[in-house]
């Protein structure tokens, strides 16, 4: 059989990409393998929270949904008027659900179950969240709040307003954890650390306080509702890879 020279070229170079390909599984099986120690730290801050966050809202039954409508927008007006008169500034308040929904006859009123095929009336929601900037006048903003027409509050979060900057002290203390954790084992292994080869954190504050409507309803009748903000948690775990020196 007779090959043309550019027959003879394409076999010699495709020969030679194969030698190259099978070459370099054993240039790279002769390369030194990197000891490497990887640990985690944890660091904490506490702080009193200063902000708050209320959801709240009305929710109005009527027959129609004309009426259901007119009625919660008049108990919703109401209320947010309240809350504005407690001094809480309009870029703070914040409508988060509004809903029209036909309200269905029960086939048992013991059970959950419902005529599907009958509509007994309709249910208007409209809700509002809240951000309170002075903690010692929520009790009082509740109390106002539901005695002006909110038949529903849905909850209560605290919040750091500064976490980032105190969470950068959590930070520092992830780190010396870490640190002093790898140190610990690369002396016990008869090692030391070397240069960091990288470092990832894992944010895990901070985690919300809620309380729940029902407590803050109850408590309305009898004057402004007790409310304790606490302390928040501020959590940082840091994960550190170290190259171990023999």
């Amino acid at each position: 059989m007779r090959f043309s020279h550019s027959n003879r070229f394409h076999t010699a170079a495709l020969a030679l990409a194969l030698s190259a390909m099978l070459a370099v599984p054993a240039a790279r099986a002769e390369e030194p393998r990197i000891a490497t120690i990887d640990m985690t730290g944890r660091g904490t801050v506490t702080a009193a929270p200063d902000l708050a966050w209320v959801s709240s809202g009305v929710v109005s039954d009527a027959k129609t949904a004309a009426e259901a409508l007119t009625a919660n927008n008049a108990a919703m007006t109401a209320v947010i008027e309240r809350i504005k008169s407690a001094g809480i500034e309009a870029r703070d308040i914040q409508t988060n659900g509004f809903s029209v929904m036909p309200r269905y006859k029960r086939i048992d009123p013991k059970s959950n179950q419902q005529d599907y095929n009958t509509v007994i009336g309709y249910r208007v929601s409209n809700g509002v969240r809240v951000r309170v900037r002075q903690l010692d006048g929520l009790g009082k903003l509740l109390d106002a709040m539901v005695r002006d027409g909110a038949n529903r509050i849905d909850g209560i979060a605290f919040e750091v307003s500064n976490a980032e900057e105190l969470k950068d002290e959590a930070r520092k203390a992830a780190m010396a954890d870490a640190m002093g954790k790898a140190k610990l084992y690369a002396e016990a292994a008869g090692v030391s650390l070397g240069r960091v080869l990288s470092i990832n954190e894992q944010d895990f504050g901070p985690r919300p306080k809620m309380m729940m409507a029902r407590a803050e309803m109850a408590m309305a009748d009898s004057g402004a509702a007790p409310i304790e903000a606490g302390e928040e948690t501020l959590e940082v775990r840091v994960n550190v890879t170290w190259q171990l020196s023999q």
